[in-house]
C-alpha cells in the first residue's frame, strides 16, 4: 500500500471500482439491480478502501449489499452466489505481509475472474483511470446500500452445517480438545460460531493471535504454511497435553493443521496431504446422501498431488486438474454443476479447499469445521487423523512431495534459465529432444531425462507443447503447427514447464506472478508402497533440479 499506479492506494482502488463498475454494467444483464457484493477485511485501509468501491458503483446506480463490518473472504463469493449479483469484490491481501492489501474480483457465478473477463476489465479501468468521488459519508445509510451480514451469515453457516455435518451426537459428545489460531486475522468468531453449528466443543485459542491485528506482531509473515508459524500453537497445545492444532490464515479462506504422532513429535499436513484427507471424507458423506460416484466431482490444482487422481481411478468420480489458482478450478467446477455434477471438492497444495459447492472459493472456516468433526470420530475409535492419512496411502499409493524455490531477482537471468530447459545450450551434452517446429524456426530440445530417469512426459504452457510417452518417441521429429498442442492455456508472460518420469515422478517448474522466485512442485509416487524407494527418488531429482535444470551454482541462485 504505497502511492503510485502500480500500488494500492485510494486512488487505484477508484479506478479500479470505476472501471469495474463500467464493465459489469455493460456486460452483465439487469447488473444494476442485480447488485454487486462488497466485503473487507482488517487490514490497514481495508474499510476505507471498502467503502470507496461502494461509493463507485453507487456512483454508477447499483444496488450494493455491503458487509460493514470486518470479515471473511468466503462471505463474499457465498452472498455474491446467494443473491445472485452481478459481481462481487473482497478487500484482502490473505495471508501476504502486513504491508500489503488486495482487490478481488468475482464473477457472477461467485467464481473469480478469469480471462477474458480480467482482461476486458483491466482495459476498462484504464478507460476509467481518472477519479470522480472520494466522498464516502453516508455510504452505510444510502437507499441502495442494503447490510447483508445478519442474513448472509445465517446462511452461510447453515449451508455448510445442512450438506456437511455427519453426526451431531457423535461431535457434541467428543472428548477431542484441539488449539485453535486466528493468526492474527478475523477469523476466530467465524470458527467458533461453525463449530457450533456442528456440535463440536469450542477451541483452546491461542490468545496472543485470536483478536485481528492488521501488524501481525507474532509472526514476520501470517501464513501458517511458513515454518515456525504454529509454534505458538504448539507450545500451548504441548502446555495443556494437547495433541491436535488447527489453524485459519487472516482472511479465513486457508485451512492448516499439524497433529501430535505418538512418538511425541509434530506432524506438520501438507496441503496435498489434507486434499487427500478432505477428498476421502467428501466421498464418504456424498456415498451416505445417496450421490452416485460418477456424479461427484473433485477438481485440484495441476501443482497439486496426483493422489486425488489415483482416487477417481479407483472410486469412480469424476477428477479433473486445472491452472494454479482457484479462479480457474471455481470456473471449472461451476461448468460442471451446469452438467448436473455434485460438486465435492476444489483444492490446492497451498492450503486451500474449497468443500461443498455454496462458496466457490477456498474456504478455510468450512474446512476447518470438516476436519475437526473427522478427527472427533476417529477419537472416538482410538485413532488419529495421521492413521487415516495412512489408510489413505495402504489405499491409493504413496504420494511424497518436495515443493521449494530458487530467489532470481533478475528477469533476463530467469529467462536464460528457462531458455536453456527448452531449447539447451552448447554446454550441454545430455540426451535430449530434437523437435523441430519450422513455422516458428526454433528446435525443441528437452531433456530426455532428470536425475538418471527416463522423461515420459513434457508440457510447456510458454510456448504451447505437451507429449506423452516422450521416451517412446524418436528423438528428432518435425512438428506441425497445431500439433502436440496443450489443453491448458499457454501464456507466453510467464515460464511454466511440466515433466513426469518413468519413475512416478512429476515435476512442474514456473515463475511466480508476484514474487522474483523459481518455483517447483515435485511428487513421487509408489503404487507399490515402498516409501524408502519414492523418498531416494524424490531427493534424486530435487538434486537434478538444482544441477541439471537450473544449474543454481553457475547461476548464483
Amino acid at each position: 500500500m504505497e502511492a503510485g499506479y502500480s500500488r494500492l492506494n485510494q486512488l487505484t482502488v477508484i479506478s479500479a471500482s470505476q472501471g469495474l463498475s463500467a464493465y459489469v454494467e455493460h456486460n452483465v444483464p439487469d447488473a444494476h439491480e442485480r447488485g454487486v457484493v462488497v466485503g473487507h477485511d482488517h487490514r490497514h485501509n481495508s474499510a476505507v478502501f471498502a467503502q470507496l468501491t461502494v461509493r463507485a458503483f453507487l456512483d454508477r446506480g447499483f444496488r450494493v449489499y455491503f458487509y460493514p463490518q470486518m470479515g471473511l473472504t468466503p462471505q463474499v463469493p457465498f452472498a455474491v452466489k446467494r443473491l445472485k449479483a452481478a459481481c462481487g469484490v473482497m478487500i484482502t491481501a490473505s495471508h501476504n505481509p502486513k504491508d500489503d492489501n488486495g482487490y478481488k474480483v468475482y464473477w457472477e457465478n461467485g467464481a473469480q475472474i478469469k480471462p477474458p473477463v480480467d482482461e476486458g476489465i483491466a482495459a476498462s479501468i484504464t478507460e476509467h483511470r481518472k477519479p470522480l468521488n472520494w466522498d464516502i459519508a453516508g455510504i452505510s445509510g444510502h437507499e441502495r446500500v442494503v447490510d447483508v451480514t445478519a442474513d448472509m451469515m445465517d446462511a452461510y453457516f447453515d449451508a455448510a452445517s445442512r450438506q456437511l455435518l455427519q453426526d451431531r451426537e457423535l461431535n457434541s459428545s467428543t472428548q477431542l480438545r484441539y488449539v485453535y489460531t486466528a493468526m492474527h486475522g478475523v477469523g476466530a468468531p467465524f470458527a467458533a460460531r461453525m463449530l457450533r453449528a456442528f456440535g463440536l466443543p469450542p477451541f483452546i485459542g491461542v490468545p496472543e493471535q485470536l483478536k485481528p491485528d492488521p501488524d501481525f506482531p507474532t509472526v514476520p509473515f501470517p501464513n501458517p504454511e511458513e515454518k515456525g508459524a504454529l509454534d505458538l500453537a504448539k507450545d500451548l497445545a504441548d502446555a495443556q497435553g494437547i495433541s491436535l492444532v488447527v489453524a485459519n490464515d487472516p482472511d479465513a479462506d486457508r485451512f492448516a493443521a499439524a497433529e501430535k504422532q505418538a512418538d511425541g513429535s509434530w506432524l506438520m499436513f501438507t496441503g496435498d496431504q489434507l486434499g487427500a484427507i478432505f477428498a476421502a471424507c467428501v466421498l464418504e458423506m456424498a456415498r451416505s446422501s445417496g450421490i452416485p460416484d460418477a456424479k461427484l466431482a473433485m477438481v485440484n490444482s495441476t501443482v497439486s498431488s496426483r493422489m486425488l487422481e489415483s482416487m477417481a481411478q479407483k472410486e469412480g468420480f469424476h477428477y479433473t486438474d486445472t491452472l494454479t489458482g482457484f479462479k480457474w478450478m471455481a470456473n471449472e467446477l461451476a461448468q460442471l454443476q451446469t452438467r448436473g455434477y455434485f460438486v465435492g471438492l476444489g483444492y490446492e497444495e497451498a492450503i486451500g479447499y474449497m468443500i461443498h459447492d455454496h462458496v466457490l472459493d477456498k474456504d478455510g472456516v468450512t474446512a476447518l469445521a470438516v476436519f475437526v468433526q473427522l478427527a472427533a470420530r476417529l477419537h472416538a475409535d482410538g485413532r488419529r487423523v495421521g492413521d487415516y492419512l495412512e489408510s489413505l496411502y495402504a489405499k491409493y499409493g504413496f504420494y511424497i512431495s518436495a515443493n521449494s524455490y530458487f530467489i532470481c531477482p533478475d528477469p533476463a537471468k530467469m529467462d536464460r534459465i528457462f531458455s536453456r530447459i527448452r531449447y539447451g545450450d552448447s554446454t550441454d551434452n545430455s540426451k535430449r529432444t530434437e523437435y523441430s517446429r519450422l513455422h516458428k524456426g526454433e528446435v525443441l530440445r528437452y531433456p530426455r531425462t532428470i536425475g538418471g530417469f527416463p522423461v515420459s512426459y513434457i508440457r510447456d504452457l510458454t510456448i504451447g507443447f505437451e507429449m506423452n510417452n516422450v521416451d517412446q518417441q524418436t528423438q528428432s521429429l518435425s512438428l506441425g503447427k497445431n500439433e502436440y498442442w496443450p489443453k491448458f492455456p499457454v501464456s507466453p508472460s510467464s515460464h511454466m514447464i511440466t515433466f513426469e518420469t518413468r519413475n512416478g515422478a512429476r515435476l512442474t517448474m514456473r515463475t511466480s506472478g508476484t514474487e522474483p522466485k523459481l518455483k517447483y512442485y515435485l511428487e513421487v509416487c509408489s503404487r507399490e508402497g515402498d516409501r524408502e524407494a519414492a523418498a531416494r527418488d524424490l531427493d534424486v531429482m530435487a538434486q537434478a533440479v538444482a544441477k541439471e535444470l537450473v544449474r543454481s551454482a553457475e547461476n548464483h541462485i
